[in-house]
């Protein structure tokens, strides 16, 4: 292989009758002295790459309900390599990673009386639209609506996890300072504390349209829709409940 590449947007029906056209003629030409003499073109090798790729990106993107475009761009193959023309169809299988996006090792494959196998690179690049600063933040601040915007961006580059919905970040803490046009992704962001240990809450305890407050006490810190201990100070028992907003508390009845 060299560092060359070949760039495909999407296998045109175009493409594959050119394909189709150099397989028969590499097939016409070889005919003669004796069938050991044809080969397999590399080009050829590239095509089934490409198309093995499409297919099997496109089945994970419908599998896994991913949302987005692709690119394939898939190496160059040495013009040199002279691989025995197959007397069966070629095929094709993802030897890495486990899924078709990022840097993927494709294994093309004779199965016929002479066989051999060619491992062939590429990369998947996916772009979907996900979050990204609008500014530089600092450390330890929450985000805010005006601090981050959708934008589309290769997930494939990103190896941390990202967010696809503006309220997953907003609200969120920042771990780590961001600078404008930076993608969010994990690492970056914490659940905001919204009640502290000793703040005063209001208790509601619900069932179906019925609702009942009472005073209380937090006992540990949390987050929204994160599960606390709360003392009832009516009552004096302690129980847990799902913090709503700050200073607001609820339990099911």
């Amino acid at each position: 292989m060299n560092a060359q590449t070949t760039f495909f947007r999407h296998l045109t029906s175009n493409y594959r009758k050119w394909l189709c056209a150099v397989s028969a003629a590499c097939l016409f030409t070889c005919g003669s002295p004796a069938l050991a003499d044809a080969v397999t073109l590399p080009d050829i090798l590239i095509g089934v790459t490409q198309g093995f790729l499409e297919f099997t990106v496109e089945d994970y993107l419908a599998t896994s309900q991913t949302q987005g475009r692709y690119e394939i761009q898939v190496n160059q193959i040495d013009p040199r390599l002279r691989m025995p023309m197959c007397d069966k169809e070629l095929t094709a299988s993802l030897e890495s990673p486990a899924i078709p996006i990022g840097r993927v090792t494709v294994k093309v494959r004779c199965e016929g009386t002479s066989p051999w196998s060619v491992f062939v690179p590429a990369q998947v690049r996916l772009f979907r639209e996900v979050v990204t600063t609008t500014r530089p933040l600092r450390r330890a601040g929450i985000i805010e609506p005006g601090d981050v915007a959708m934008r589309e961006r290769d997930i494939s580059l990103i190896n941390q996890g990202y967010f696809t919905a503006l309220d997953q970040a907003i609200g969120q803490k920042l771990t780590r300072p961001t600078v404008t046009d930076q993608v969010l992704t994990l690492v970056h962001l914490e659940q905001a504390e919204v009640i502290s240990k000793g703040d005063q809450v209001v208790i509601t305890a619900r069932s179906g349209t019925l609702s009942v407050r009472m005073p209380g006490e937090a006992l540990s810190n949390g987050g929204l829709r994160e599960q606390i201990r709360v003392k009832n100070l009516n009552s004096q028992r302690v129980i847990k409940a799902q913090v709503m907003a700050p200073g607001q508390v609820e339990v099911a009845m």
